[in-house]
């Protein structure tokens, strides 16, 4: 497996050893993630070279390759085409595991490590053991990826490469879908036309849960009904008439630190309160969806509801999302910090509207510090980031972190600035945003680091430095 320690491919590479494959890798350099994999089996290297396809003692039956990551000129994988070794992408080894059994896949822009993550603890919770991968480390199992012993596969199917068209998944969860990624895609309706094709693989047999609060997603649920696809809505009570099939509905979400309620819905009867240990009404909504998918591939006369409910009441959350990182001393109080991968706008609103109500139910301020991701995301909604970040009372903005991509003339954190309505700080760095932000912080103030880059270092420097952690 070569770029053995990132996310998709360590989950698959857990799954396989558990399954009792051999698994050898590399990775550009050393992480906690490459030597987690060791220390379960695996036979891994720090940096690329021919040689290493030889590792486990002979050649490997097949070679794994993230396919937006590996250059072509890699040398383990020039080694291996030399070889006649089948060179294969991440995405079809997952979709080869999903078919081992009953599958679900969690697609949509936003909400997927989440909703895969409430599915695991919720089943769990019932009493099933399903294979799983995931996009972040669930924190009540300390992982993201587990073979599991029964004929169940949860998975969370990335979009962003349009690389998803190649599962075939017996149940899908939609939670939402609006443009992104558009460095890959160029349209909107290039994008929308990934989930429309990977929508209508779903078998007779199957199903399409779906987020009918979300414009985007009714409608690929529309075009996915009309090719035959059997649809599940869920929804908010208060939420718009889609004229779709409606199965499950939350009725007034109240948030508070403790996460999310909501009474239940389920078949158009009152079926009690469903809780979730993670903040805000998407998180709600999100375990509502998990709870139809699950209860769909167990069957509805052997799903053990009460089970269900009470792991999501459980449920721990995901590392970077809503995550605590511990609480700053400041003037004798505290300031609590957390830490999110938001990095779309409108993640970004889901994130702050949830912290906006426990700061009021608190008191104190919200301080977001956000590092945007990408110079053409940044480019194409700063202004929608400007209204987003406005959720909070103070907002500090760190440069672009370009990751793959070459800055552009232009783009930078002013962008999104100028559109900012709350009061708003520029840092050069994170050496510059520590310092804003310890300058800004009082006693209940609540600060939210957001963004896909290295912004997750920051919370930890902040605890560190002026308190204690959790």
């Amino acid at each position: 497996m070569i770029g053995i320690g990132g996310a998709g491919m360590s989950a698959v590479a857990r799954i396989l050893l558990d399954h009792g494959a051999a698994v050898s890798g590399s990775d550009a350099r050393d992480s906690v993630e490459l030597r987690s994999l060791e220390d379960r089996g695996a036979v891994v290297r720090v940096g690329h070279h021919g040689d290493a396809l030889g590792a486990l003692g002979q050649a490997p039956e097949i070679v794994v390759v993230s396919k937006a990551a590996i250059p072509a000129d890699n040398p383990e994988l020039v080694a291996a085409r030399q070889a006649g070794i089948p060179v294969v992408t991440r995405s079809q080894v997952l979709g080869q595991l999903a078919r081992s059994g009953r599958s679900i896949m969690v697609c949509g822009t936003h909400g997927k490590t989440s909703t895969t993550s409430m599915l695991i603890a919720g089943m769990t919770a019932a009493g099933s053991d399903p294979s799983f991968a995931v996009g972040g480390t669930v924190l009540q199992f300390g992982t993201n990826a587990r073979g599991g012993a029964d004929p169940v596969f949860v998975a969370e199917a990335d979009e962003s490469d349009g690389s998803l068209v190649h599962y075939d998944p017996d149940v899908v969860i939609l939670t939402n879908a609006e443009p992104d990624h558009l460095d890959h895609f160029g349209t909107a309706e290039a994008y929308f036309e990934v989930f429309d094709t990977f929508l209508a693989r779903i078998p007779a047999s199957g199903a399409l849960v779906v987020c009918l609060d979300d414009e985007g997603a009714a409608e690929r649920a529309r075009r996915a009904a009309a090719a035959g696809v059997r649809v599940l809505g869920y929804r908010t009570t208060t939420g718009p008439d889609t004229g779709l099939p409606v199965a499950a509905a939350l009725d007034t979400v109240t948030v508070d630190s403790t996460g999310s309620r909501a009474g239940l819905t389920l078949d158009g009867g009152a079926r009690g309160e469903l809780h979730v240990g993670t903040p805000g009404e998407h998180m709600a909504l999100n375990a509502l969806a998990a709870l139809l998918a699950a209860r769909e591939v167990t069957g509805h006369d052997r799903f053990d509801l009460e089970g269900f409910l009470a792991g999501l009441s459980g449920f721990g959350g995901v590392g970077r999302r809503f995550e605590p990182k511990g609480e700053a001393r400041v003037d004798g109080g505290r300031a609590r910090v957390f830490d999110d991968y938001a990095h779309h706008p409108t993640e970004v609103t889901a994130v702050l509207g949830a912290a906006r109500e426990i700061v009021e139910a608190d008191g104190g301020r919200l301080v977001a510090v956000f590092q945007p991701h990408l110079f053409s995301r940044t480019r194409i909604f700063a202004e929608e980031f400007g209204r987003a970040l406005s959720l909070a009372d103070e907002v500090v903005v760190l440069e672009v972190y370009g990751a793959r991509e070459q800055p552009e003339p232009g783009v930078d954190a002013g962008l999104i600035t100028r559109h900012v309505t709350a009061p708003v700080h520029r840092a050069a760095d994170l050496d510059e945003a520590l310092s804003t932000v310890t300058g800004l912080l009082a006693p209940d103030d609540v600060v939210f680091t957001l963004g896909a880059g290295d912004i997750t270092t920051l919370g930890p420097r902040l605890v560190a430095g002026t308190g204690q952690g959790s």
